[in-house]
């Protein structure tokens, strides 16, 4: 009896299968493939959509780690080469955090004394240019009115903040109050000090809690990604300091044609800072040097001034990123873009400014741990967080 009990059964699950095999045969394979990666894609965004939303509600915490990781990845080096030529740690240390301070402050400092020096001038020689322009446009072969004149600018200045306030809210809530900007550049200064503290034992802790077939990988792919961000900050560094000597000295020289081109020193500084955020950060620089020529000078100058802010640009489009940053980051032209808009619609200004860096580092590590080499030629650091042999025999026995 339990004979055929057992015999019926079997008997229900061939025919279950033959069942499942023909509903198999009429779905194509084409199908089957689609399905099979929708519902693994389907995953794979659920959980990147729910790490987006912690990174979004933890964004006080998130963004000034993420600005402490991008000044370690440019003074460690610095901080190492120092102890290599026999400066104690600590010395280090504190130079490399001070300093920094020191750069920034400065520049800030410099920019916004020469900005606001020279503010009264900027608002009067604007509404000396507006009422030119105006006037040429009531007198020209157009046949506008004021009234028309001032419904298309006023149209122009609400299209212009509706485009930017997308940008401006990611930086707005990030630093929506003295308080939060204090606890955020608080934050930043404690984490960049313990990261040249002891940031390779950080990274350490942080790899044993992965599991121990796991660590060989991600300490390799951690080094990898923190070479790759080192290389793109130092290089980004560079570019920006080549745009900011390029369109200074250009308006200062053409500045020596005329009576003088006002705030070079502070469009130099804006350039510079600005070229750390990917196409956003080059346009409005640039866009900035125009207008004050504009302004100032006059429309040919301004025209001119257009010319050199396009001819930097160009300079560090196809030969600065190839060959620097391109080498540095290995991210196609196309992919800075597409990441860059991104970053910019979902966080605004700390969106486009991380976006480039953080997807470099995470193409290095995905490469490193897709090449497989950490299988058979596992990172020298692998070992500090694996078991020893040791101590893997006395467990064993």
């Amino acid at each position: 009896m339990v004979l055929g009990f057992r015999s019926e059964r079997a008997r229900d699950e061939e025919a279950r299968r033959q069942a499942d095999a023909r509903v198999a045969d009429a779905v194509p394979p084409g199908m089957r493939i689609a399905a099979a990666w929708s519902w693994r894609l389907l995953v794979v965004a659920g959980v990147l959509a729910v790490f987006v939303f912690l990174i979004i509600q933890l964004r006080l915490i998130v963004v000034p780690l993420l600005v402490a990781l991008l000044l370690a990845a440019l003074l460690v080096p610095f901080s190492n080469w120092l102890q290599r030529h026999r400066w104690p740690k600590w010395l280090a240390v504190a130079v490399s955090e001070v300093g920094i301070l020191a750069v920034l402050g400065g520049l800030i400092w410099l920019t916004v004394s020469t900005v606001v020096s020279g503010y009264p001038a900027l608002v009067d020689q604007t509404l000396v240019r507006w009422e030119e322009l105006k006037d040429w446009l009531l007198t020209s072969p157009l046949h506008l009115s004021e009234i028309d004149i001032n419904a298309w600018a006023e149209g122009f200045l609400t299209s212009l903040r509706e485009d930017t306030s997308s940008l401006w809210s990611g930086a707005l809530s990030v630093g929506s109050s003295v308080g939060h900007f204090l606890a955020g550049f608080l934050l930043v200064l404690f984490a960049t000090l313990f990261i040249l503290i002891d940031g390779r034992g950080i990274w350490m802790w942080i790899v044993r809690l992965f599991p121990r077939r796991a660590r060989s990988a991600i300490v390799g792919g951690g080094e990898a990604g923190w070479i790759t961000l080192s290389n793109f900050v130092r290089v980004q560094v560079l570019v920006a300091f080549i745009d900011a000597v390029g369109i200074g000295l250009g308006a200062f020289i053409l500045g020596l044609f005329y009576d003088g081109f006002p705030l070079v020193v502070p469009i130099a500084i804006l350039v510079f800072l600005g070229s750390f955020i990917p196409v956003v950060g080059a346009v409005v620089s640039g866009a900035l040097a125009v207008f004050i020529a504009l302004v100032f000078m006059g429309p040919w100058q301004a025209f001119v001034m257009l010319l050199i802010v396009i001819g930097v640009q160009q300079l560090e489009g196809h030969v600065l990123q190839p060959f620097l940053v391109g080498n540095a980051v290995k991210v196609h032209p196309l992919a800075v873009v597409i990441v860059v808009g991104a970053g910019g619609f979902l966080a605004g200004i700390p969106g486009a400014l991380f976006a480039v860096p953080l997807t470099a580092t995470v193409n290095a590590i995905v490469v490193y741990i897709a090449r497989g080499d950490w299988r058979t030629n596992p990172h020298p650091r692998a070992a500090d967080v694996l078991p020893s042999r040791r101590g893997a025999a006395a467990r064993d026995s």
